[in-house]
């Protein structure tokens, strides 16, 4: 049995939901399939998540570079999204869904069902959970740069005002911390275009893992790893141990 410190939760987990392919590959089966148990997945991550005390959680659903795969798997994919969005987990478990991302290219009922889907459970009080949806921190970023490059054309703030928080309060991210912790499953060690400039300093968690397995247990140990680390910020040892 996984014990955990209940005081020291992350308040914000992000997780790279990778392997739903391979999952169905090593089976037999069409990706098609491997998505669809991975879709289950994200219901029980959302609940365990909510259940164990995070805040937020951000869920890698689509990536900007996904839009060059095979156009039949980006429908599907586009489909079981809004099969996903299920309002009643939500609203048991008092869970906020919001979304990031370009939502210019998504199709017109996808883009509906996540606005509805958003207005719903607007007022719930409990967890976040966070799709990054038509996604990617260079996406992110730019658009970021843009927006600040235009305010100082118009004289709204000065060059030398453009810091590091004027910088994260123009993400997407805005409204909420960055990431304490960061889970990647299906054993790729990268972070593809994701959460770069929020995850400076988040602890990285890297299991072998497909996303269709991954279940509440394997997400207590992705915490238990990182509640046995030590976060130092750039501080000695030491000074973290005076601190504390």
């Amino acid at each position: 049995m996984i014990e955990l410190d209940p005081h020291r939760i992350p308040r914000h987990i992000a997780i790279i939901m990778d392997g739903n392919g391979r999952w169905a590959k090593a089976r037999g089966l069409d990706r098609t399939m491997g998505h669809q148990e991975g879709a289950a997945t994200v219901r029980n991550i959302t609940e365990a998540a909510s259940d164990l005390g995070v805040k937020y959680l951000t869920l890698y659903t689509f990536s900007t570079e996904n839009w060059n795969r095979p156009a039949p798997e980006v429908e599907a994919l586009m489909a079981l999204i809004i099969e996903s969005l299920e309002e009643e987990l939500f609203m048991k478990n008092n869970v906020r869904m919001r979304v990031i991302g370009d939502r210019g290219r998504l199709p017109d009922f996808v883009r509906k069902s996540l606005e509805r889907c958003e207005n719903n459970t607007a007022r719930n009080t409990g967890m976040t959970m966070v799709l990054a949806l038509s996604y990617s921190s260079k996406w992110e970023i730019t658009e970021a740069v843009r927006t600040l490059a235009a305010k100082a054309a118009k004289g709204e703030i000065k060059p030398e005002e453009i810091d590091e928080n004027a910088i994260s309060e123009t993400l997407a991210t805005h409204f909420m911390p960055d990431p304490e912790l960061l889970i990647r499953t299906g054993g790729e060690c990268r972070l593809s275009n994701y959460l770069l400039w929020q995850s400076a300093y988040s602890e990285l968690y890297f299991t072998d893992t497909f996303w269709p397995d991954f279940n509440p247990d394997c997400l207590k140990q992705a915490i238990a790893d990182y509640q046995n680390r030590e976060r130092r910020f750039g501080k000695t040892s030491e000074q973290v141990t005076e601190k504390a």
